[in-house]
């Protein structure tokens, strides 16, 4: 009971922590990898563990399919030359920097251990810089990279790491022989991931029981993870490739009553295994350094920052000659996108560059090495250092960036909302357009006033009936309240007009933005 009591108390500790960074306009993660970092040095912090196996499939598969199923395929095509760049090149450079690094300090680390360590360091995390980026609406070009790269990078970072692991204590890591499985991995999970995504979509849309349904989709979650690991695939390509599918084949067939609690329920799982994640690590990191000398102590700080310096100088240096080339390709050849979109400046280069902050796939990574693993301590330490670092350097930093530079685009994601709402008000209305019933003429009335873009349903027009609609739910609510007190009806009866208030209040407050 102690534990699980515990374990509450971290829970209410993180929330408000996650609130005070709201408070302040700060990323969430940042106040919790403070919360962790202060969590390891309490004498009376609590002791868990968790099996290294289940690291990674417990705590990325489950995030990474909820960024990859909001993922934009279309968007991550128009973008695919710095999608890439970062994905592969960034990436592969930043493992090899710090493998390098690490040897200098400690030339005895085998080379297998040291590309471990650049693996788990290496792919940025998108959750800290979009929300820091989303409530200042930079252009839409900058959230498309940094979103497809925190992506795809994992499935690099990760087939690497895997590849290095699997090498110790048996022979070398070369590039030569880790080339045949990296291929085998990527094309394999380019084949499963959508193959078993078409089967889930198929199976699930007949389930119309929300709980069954949504405990069905995590389950359907970690099983693809779990035979991508077992078929030696990419379970990061293979869990991003099956979220696109659902993305692409669920909408029609998912009614709305299942919709709006799923994405409430994954949002909240989402969040929570952030805060487990940063917990576990913070947890770690106390009897390590506990168990040090004060002289390897001081080693291990000193190896941890020179890390974090190098994984920020690294992706830095990188990605502004990459977009330095991009710029002079586009005044060579001229710069003709498939569709408008902000070209990419000295600024634009500058925010992708300096948002490159680690999350819970570097955390959950150091978690899944083996107890044996040689120098775990070490990679355990440096983990939660560069996490720790780029999130308070460059998380806290990236808001003033952003507004020094005032990058802005014409908002390409907000024109093209105003087509689709055009075009599904036509298409609603083109659907009973010979019916004169009064019934038939209160609904084009709601519908012109929810979705229509012209003549009086300006935004400001919809904000004001929003708030009309909102008030007078409010006044509504209150009456059925009034009569349960008053022992007009039961609680049978006003659970179920509850309910239909709820589902008319949540009508007129979908229109707004999903919250990120």
């Amino acid at each position: 009971m102690h534990t699980f009591e515990q374990i509450l108390a971290l829970f209410v500790a993180a929330v408000a922590l996650a609130g005070l960074a709201r408070r302040v306009g700060a990323p969430y993660p940042v106040f919790l990898a403070i919360g962790g970092a202060l969590l390891a040095f309490l004498p009376a912090a609590p002791s868990f563990t968790l099996p290294p196996e289940l690291a990674l499939a417990l705590f990325v598969a489950p995030v990474l399919l909820d960024a990859a199923y909001d993922a934009s395929v279309r968007d991550l095509k128009d973008n695919w030359a710095p999608v890439l760049s970062l994905v592969v090149f960034a990436v592969v450079l930043t493992t090899f920097a710090v493998a390098v690094v690490a040897r200098l300090f400690i030339p005895e680390m085998g080379w297998s251990a040291a590309i471990a360590l650049g693996a788990i360091v290496a792919p940025p995390d998108a959750v800290a810089a979009t929300a820091v980026l989303r409530p200042l609406r930079p252009p839409h070009r900058i959230l498309t990279i940094l979103e497809g790269e925190s992506l795809l990078n994992d499935a690099t970072a990760l087939l690497i790491y895997r590849l290095a692991v699997g090498t110790v204590g048996t022979a070398s890591f070369t590039i030569a022989s880790a080339a045949p499985a990296f291929s085998l991995g990527v094309v394999g999970s380019l084949i499963a991931g959508p193959a078993l995504g078409w089967i889930v979509v198929r199976s699930l849309n007949r389930i119309e029981h929300v709980p069954t349904a949504i405990i069905l989709q995590f389950v359907t979650t970690f099983g693809v993870w779990m035979m991508a690991e077992l078929l030696h695939l990419s379970a990061v390509l293979t869990t991003v490739s099956y979220a696109i599918t659902l993305a692409q084949g669920s909408p029609q067939r998912t009614p709305a009553k299942m919709r709006i609690p799923t994405y409430a329920v994954w949002e909240t799982v989402v969040f929570a295994l952030n805060i487990v994640a940063f917990i576990f690590i913070g947890l770690q990191v106390r009897p390590i350094l506990g168990d040090l000398a004060a002289a390897d102590r001081s080693e291990y700080l000193t190896i941890a920052g020179t890390v974090l310096a190098t994984v920020i100088v690294v992706r830095f240096a990188w990605h502004m000659s990459f977009n330095a080339l991009i710029r002079w390709r586009d005044r060579r050849f001229g710069f003709s996108p498939p569709r408008p979109m902000l070209r990419p400046t000295v600024g634009s280069g500058l925010i992708i560059s300096w948002a490159g902050m680690r999350g819970i796939v570097t955390l959950a990574a150091a978690l899944a090495l083996p107890e044996d693993f040689p120098y775990r301590d070490l990679i355990l330490l440096t983990a939660f250092a560069v996490v720790l670092g780029t999130l308070v350097l460059q998380g806290l930093t990236l808001k003033p960036l952003l507004r020094m530079l005032d990058l802005h685009d014409d908002d390409p994601v907000g024109r093209e909302v105003a087509a689709a709402r055009e075009r599904a008000l036509h298409a609603g209305l083109d659907s009973f357009a010979d019916d004169r019933t009064h019934a038939a003429e209160v609904v084009r009335k709601a519908l012109k006033v929810q979705l229509a873009n012209e003549g009086g349903a300006t935004d400001a027009y919809r904000s004001a009936h929003r708030q009309l609609h909102v008030a007078a739910i409010a006044a509504a609510r209150r009456a059925v309240v009034g009569m349960r007190q008053q022992h007009e009806i039961g609680d049978d009866a006003f659970h179920r007009v509850e309910e239909e208030l709820d589902w008319i209040e949540m009508a007129a407050g979908a229109r707004g933005d999903r919250p990120v």
